[in-house]
């Protein structure tokens, strides 16, 4: 359960900041004393603001310290064999065989509904399935690149750079995010031998959000803008889909500016994107809406109540939340952040009752989720150490684990 592992990411989070422990107690409030229990593994959890206030000293997200749910099954095995199988395809050895041309079954409109059915497992959080099909998918995709006309060849390309980003995706939730870099850079290669204008900007947005994993803010930061910027200059956000990669980009660096301590700054962009998300639905459709990034009212309304709680606008981030009605193309995924951000909102406030409330929907909406989440876990500890307990939470502690 959370923390299970706090001390040795503290540690490992500090030194990558090149901080003492005495810096780091200075920068976040901590006391020293705390900080050498933590890492000694002398003291397994601390009190959701003591995390807060390490993760802010640390300038990292409190997830990054807290630790994702894990991307794989409860075995835990992040280099199991289908993720070996995954880095191979990324990575094919040096002065290997020449790949087949596609069999006589194989059409470019089946792969790109394959991946396309990848994008939406993934967001579905149903890792070992993507994981599953990953290899043979960048296999056929490699394939298509280097068979047929120019134009198969260039549709070819850009269903492997979309597949190449997919694999760099699933590669940042098992926490390889070198191998994510490696796999993007690779699909950046092969979008710009692609027919798809679009697919490069969508892939920097991945790239720009692996940087973010790694604590590249003004990495992250510049590659968004310039990618945003250049669709502009370009005239490619007059389409739907366009816009929503143009939004996808402005939201990610709305993300690196809060977290490089700028909020005001962020809060200026998610309300930009906002106002433009709003013309969507007015241009027609560009097709499949599960091979561009996800840009709506809705999906900047997430973001927005995110990075408010993130930043420490409890009221404002419940304030955004309020009477918030979510879109059909808004992934299961986000939904589950909003109600967990939801919550944290509340706990942040001192509303024990309508974080307990909000907990308890996201239990009926992504249980699983709700029981691998580290933040989700931690913020159930900290009601369970309030001395008057509301009504749900002790069954939410049994669920949880927390109550033993």
């Amino acid at each position: 359960m959370a923390n299970d592992d706090l001390g040795r990411t503290l540690r490992r989070l500090r030194r990558l900041a090149s901080l003492t422990q005495e810096e780091l107690a200075s920068r976040s409030g901590v006391s020293v004393d705390v900080i050498r229990q933590l890492e000694q593994r002398r003291k397994h959890s601390a009190r959701l603001p003591t995390l807060h206030a390490l993760a802010n000293g640390l300038g990292v997200e409190l997830t990054t310290l807290l630790g994702d749910p894990p991307a794989v099954s409860s075995s835990g095995e992040n280099d199991g064999p289908q993720f070996v199988a995954v880095r191979r395809a990324i990575m094919p050895a040096l002065w290997g065989p020449e790949l087949p041309p596609p069999g006589p079954d194989f059409t470019l409109d089946g792969l790109r509904g394959q991946i396309a059915d990848g994008w939406t497992q993934y967001h579905a959080a149903e890792f070992d399935a993507v994981m599953k099909a990953l290899p043979v998918l960048i296999s056929d995709a490699r394939s298509a690149a280097a068979s047929g006309s120019e134009d198969e060849r260039g549709a070819g390309y850009a269903a492997l750079g979309k597949v190449l980003q997919l694999a760099g995706h699933v590669a940042v939730r098992m926490g390889k995010t070198d191998l994510a870099l490696i796999s993007l850079e690779r699909a950046i290669d092969a979008a710009e031998q692609s027919s798809d204008p679009l697919l490069l900007p969508m892939i920097v947005n991945s790239t720009a959000w692996t940087y973010q994993r790694q604590g590249r803010l003004a990495d992250a930061l510049g590659i968004a803008l310039r990618a945003a910027d250049n669709m502009a200059d370009l005239g490619l956000t007059g389409t739907a889909d366009g816009l929503k990669v143009w939004g996808g980009l402005t939201m990610s660096a709305a993300t690196s500016a809060a977290r490089s301590g700028d909020y005001e700054r962020a809060a200026a962009m998610m309300e930009t994107a906002e106002k433009e998300a709003a013309r969507v639905s007015k241009m027609p459709d560009g097709g499949d809406n599960r091979m561009v990034s996800v840009f709506s009212p809705s999906s900047v309304r997430v973001e927005r109540v995110r990075l408010a709680v993130q930043y420490g606008h409890p009221r404002d981030a419940l304030a955004l939340a309020k009477g918030m009605r979510l879109s059909k193309d808004t992934p299961p995924s986000w939904r589950t952040w909003l109600l967990l951000d939801v919550a944290r909102a509340h706990a942040d406030i001192g509303d024990a009752a309508g974080a307990v409330k909000t907990l308890e929907s996201l239990r009926r909406v992504a249980p699983a989720w709700m029981q691998h989440h580290t933040l989700a876990v931690a913020i159930v500890r900290d009601l369970w150490a309030l001395p008057h307990h509301p009504p749900g939470l002790g069954a939410l502690a049994d669920f949880l684990g927390v109550s033993e």
